[in-house]
């Protein structure tokens, strides 16, 4: 009798043990954050880390979501596809509501299957490559561009500017080769000469070899699809060379290290494309975001693609309070029919049937004598 009461209480404690997880999961409403804490494109990620748990403290302050707190969840994605992976699967597992992020297509991309597997919604911020919301995946968004936007913009700026022969420099990542693709293709019908099209390695330090190389081709300018890291470097060592030509850069050399990695002088003239950078960025909301930003970090915003992250958060934020539900299905149709001009950070949101955001973003930007990013148009 006394080992039957015994293995009765122990299953009750056992019972108990497995049931108390979920129980204390729902004390909070996690939201993931998915971001590059270590590696190239940290800058990048330690922005997003702060934005979106700012805006967390804020909702909380304000009572929280449902009547509980918001618990902000982070996977280290290290901007690598194979470490992205593992922190999807990790992120995926722990009982969230949605994953913020990431930076950069090619990580984003091989964690896309992973959140589709399981349902997650997920709301990228600085991965603009087409093919992302073409795969009809009812759980995707982003709060950024597409690349075929930019690509337009790209070439009106070329043209504008009167090159009639261009380099295009990528580096083979899903985003970079995309959009050196997109200006290709747009550049050809316009009937300008394309006297370069190759890649370079990235993380790498030296890059004087493919610059001499194109310096042999003589282009009127050198459109470079890549990241922050490699333009900073490419601006010094051409300046190195005594070579002059101008070159604009796609949205990913938005971040103020490009100036740190390439030196003032070195990158005075350079031109990039960009949703507004957070200085630029007009609404009430922004304006409010950057006050709080600054306030508890002394500093704004390094890019426009962290501020992204923060839209993706006040968005899911946004769509749980409207629902009333952490239900994926709800989430994400209420994101797809009901969310209409939200008033985001970086402008009014909206998402069309893949994920997509909706609206004309991008600008134009250039770099003065004092490494600051001043907007053209």
């Amino acid at each position: 009798m006394k080992k039957i009461l015994f293995l009765m209480i122990t299953a009750v404690f056992i019972f108990s043990g497995l049931t108390a997880g979920p129980a204390m999961a729902a004390d909070t409403v996690k939201i993931g954050l998915m971001c590059p804490i270590t590696g190239a494109w940290a800058s990048e990620g330690q922005d997003m880390k702060q934005i979106v748990e700012l805006l967390a403290g804020q909702v909380n302050d304000q009572g929280g979501l449902l009547g509980k707190k918001v618990e902000i969840v982070v996977g280290d994605d290290g901007g690598d596809p194979r470490t992205a992976a593992l922190a999807a699967q990790r992120l995926a597992t722990q009982d969230v509501v949605a994953v913020i992020g990431t930076y950069g297509s090619s990580v984003t991309e091989a964690s896309q299957n992973i959140y589709a597997a399981t349902n997650t919604i997920q709301i990228a911020n600085g991965s603009t490559a087409v093919r992302l919301t073409e795969k009809g995946l009812k759980y995707f968004f982003r709060t950024c561009p597409r690349d075929d936007e930019q690509g337009r913009v790209a070439v009106k700026t070329i043209m504008e500017k009167g090159f009639k022969n261009i380099a295009i420099l990528h580096d083979n990542t899903t985003y970079a080769k995309g959009l050196a693709d997109e200006a290709h293709g747009l550049l050809k019908k316009e009937a300008v000469n394309i006297v370069f099209f190759d890649a370079i390695t990235p993380g790498e330090q030296d890059y004087t070899t493919i610059l001499t190389k194109l310096k042999s081709k003589n282009p009127d300018g050198v459109f470079f699809t890549g990241y922050y890291p490699e333009a900073g470097m490419m601006l010094r060592q051409k300046k190195e060379m005594g070579w002059d030509v101008p070159f604009i850069g796609g949205d990913a050399t938005n971040n103020p290290d490009l100036v740190n990695i390439a030196g003032k002088e070195s990158a005075a003239g350079f031109m990039f494309l960009s949703p507004p950078v957070p200085q630029d960025l007009p609404s009430k909301e922004a304006a409010e975001f950057l006050a709080a930003y600054r306030e508890k970090y002394g500093t704004t915003p390094g890019s426009i693609w962290a501020v992204l992250a923060g839209d993706g958060f006040r968005v899911i934020a946004k769509a749980i309070a409207a629902t009333g539900s952490t239900k994926n299905d709800k989430i994400a149709d209420y994101l797809h029919n009901d969310l209409e001009a939200y008033p985001g950070l970086t402008g009014t949101i909206s998402f069309n049937d893949k994920g997509d955001r909706v609206g004309d973003v991008y600008r134009v930007y250039k770099v003065d004598e004092a490494g600051k990013f001043v907007l053209q148009n």
